[in-house]
């Protein structure tokens, strides 16, 4: 029963989470297999520790929205997601909508703070938790964090199963986050 509850707020996510179509034109290929954020330089590896890029992306073109999708085993799936910054940055805004996808597949806030992240803990970035499920001894979650660095907006949402792939989460959100600190921060390349 848990089984089938589980793969159906799974596969809502994904939907949730995934583009409406794949279309790879906001990036173009990089070094050792990595695709670059052309708006943006924003590098997606092909690899973040355990996780492996499968897709990059326009999300929403309307809002200007781009992502590159990774996953791991066992149901663990991490997204990237960038965004012009607007005036009136609102994390709580820009995530609202998953939000609502979230609670409305059963998904139960568990936790809402601000995570200090970047290698000397500078960047504040708002993150919401959702449970999605239980099974045995493994509590399936759903993390939705985003920051602004520079002139852009990252998202990153992060599915996996508490305490079995936390320190997997951590490490992609920290990579994420480190890199785009490092990318956003450095001034624009020479012409």
């Amino acid at each position: 029963m848990n089984r089938i509850i589980l793969g159906a707020a799974c596969a809502a996510l994904t939907f949730a989470v995934a583009p409406a179509f794949a279309d790879d034109d906001a990036f173009a290929d990089a070094k050792n297999g990595a695709k670059q954020h052309v708006a943006s330089g924003f590098v997606c590896p092909q690899k973040i520790g355990r996780f492996e890029r499968d897709a990059v992306g326009v999300r929403d073109p309307q809002n200007v929205k781009d992502y590159c999708a990774y996953s791991a085993r066992d149901g663990v799936y991490g997204t990237i997601v960038l965004m012009p910054v607007k005036s009136g940055f609102d994390p709580k805004e820009m995530l609202a909508a998953d939000f609502v996808v979230q609670e409305g597949t059963g998904g139960k806030k568990s936790s809402e703070n601000t995570l200090q992240l970047g290698s000397d803990g500078s960047l504040s970035v708002y993150a919401r938790t959702y449970d999605a499920a239980k099974i045995e001894a493994v509590r399936y979650r759903v993390l939705f964090t985003c920051a602004a660095v520079g002139n852009w907006a990252i998202e990153v949402v992060a599915e996996y199963g508490d305490p079995r792939d936390k320190d997997a989460k951590n490490e992609f959100l920290t990579t994420v986050y480190d890199s785009a600190l490092k990318t956003f921060a450095a001034p624009p390349p020479a012409p």
